[in-house]
């Protein structure tokens, strides 16, 4: 089955596998921490439309938010 999820706010459109890889970029990005997508063992998003951010744990240990649009 192939699926697709879309968020849709206030005049805007964003599918969810460009939110996972703006999470993932963040992961990979981090400063001075060398990481690979395959080190990220968990990701939960949450995601706040209201306030134009999205949510994110990696891992159950590191915390932070990003704009949704």
């Amino acid at each position: 089955m192939k699926s697709t999820l879309n968020v849709e706010y206030g005049g805007n459109k964003i599918e969810s596998k460009e939110i996972i890889a703006a999470a993932k970029k963040i992961w990979v990005d981090a400063e001075n921490k060398n990481r690979k997508v395959k080190d990220l063992q968990k990701l939960d998003l949450y995601v706040k439309p209201e306030e134009n951010k999205v949510y994110y744990v990696f891992n159950e240990e590191e915390s932070g938010s990003f704009p949704l649009f």
